[in-house]
């Protein structure tokens, strides 16, 4: 079957507006099907013409679109993988439990650079850790209830796939402390993630071994993979930073969402603007299908 063209907008924006469309057509030439109006339109392509994505984005470059080609076979999908931190939320834990711990510039600084792909995850993760030593464990608890905020259209993104038959699940180099209220609160039905070493009510600095990294991903998705009796393009995953790629690389969808330059490279699919709802605009679901 031949691919399929998708634009985003911004929710809201109202972006793929009369212009929008004339560039669309003037470059893809058969007819948009809306998905939702003036957010989310796909058109059938008979060939992807060298640069198409990136000669888009050029034409509507100051409007809030994300522009995606994808196979029309096999679209929509029935494993859901996520990472956690600055995806299904807004949020880095580990950078919000050193605010409290008095360290928050030092750990952030190592944060930015590990999603870039500056640093190695795992020694890293073992570095700014170590910079909670002490840290009351009530931190964590304070950190879910006033400090994290969950990205928007995650809650719709887990209803609408669970309720077509696929399997929604968190991998992440974050904490279970985080993945299992995360899970919980938006529905997915299971979570994998690092585990804090907490003695005498406080955190020793130390993460449980092994560390779950890039590599520790890709084992957790050809564990689901194998449990649900199912193939890569049957799994659409996302993430946003530099030990998200060989997952994303793997899966038979790969979005980097907001993600950081080397992920956004690296990945099938780039969402700059849109919120998590586009990855089920993606799959070919128009928005009178989501589920709330």
């Amino acid at each position: 079957m031949n691919p399929v063209l998708i634009l985003i907008a911004r929710p809201g924006s109202r972006a793929l507006d009369v212009a929008a469309l004339k560039a669309v057509r003037r470059l893809a030439p058969a007819e948009p099907e809306w998905l939702a109006e003036a957010e989310a339109l796909e058109v059938p392509l008979v060939s992807v013409a060298p640069g198409l994505e990136d000669t888009l984005r050029h034409e509507l470059a100051g409007l809030p679109v994300d522009v995606a080609v994808v196979p029309a076979q096999n679209r929509r999908k029935r494993l859901l993988l996520a990472d956690m931190d600055s995806t299904i939320i807004e949020q880095e834990v580990v950078d919000e439990l050193a605010a409290l711990a008095g360290v928050g510039p030092e750990v952030s600084a190592i944060t930015e650079r590990t999603m870039r792909g500056e640093l190695a995850f795992e020694p890293a993760l073992r570095e700014r850790v170590a910079l909670l030593e002490g840290l009351p464990a009530t931190a964590i608890e304070a950190v879910i209830r006033d400090r994290i905020s969950f990205s928007p259209g995650g809650r719709t993104l887990v209803a609408t796939m669970k309720a077509h038959g696929a399997f929604t699940a968190i991998v992440s180099g974050g904490f279970t402390d985080f993945t299992g209220h995360v899970a919980e609160a938006l529905g997915f039905e299971s979570h994998e993630a690092n585990r804090l070493v907490i003695e005498n009510g406080r955190l020793t600095g130390r993460v449980a071994e092994p560390v779950l990294g890039q590599t520790a991903k890709v084992e957790a998705l050809r564990r689901l993979m194998a449990k649900l009796g199912i193939a890569a393009d049957d799994v659409i995953a996302v993430g946003d930073g530099a030990n998200d790629i060989a997952m994303l690389q793997l899966a038979g969808l790969g979005v980097a969402f907001h993600g950081k330059p080397a992920v956004r490279a690296a990945a099938d699919v780039r969402i700059d603007h849109a919120n998590l709802t586009a990855l089920l605009y993606l799959q070919g679901y128009r928005k009178v299908e989501f589920v709330s």
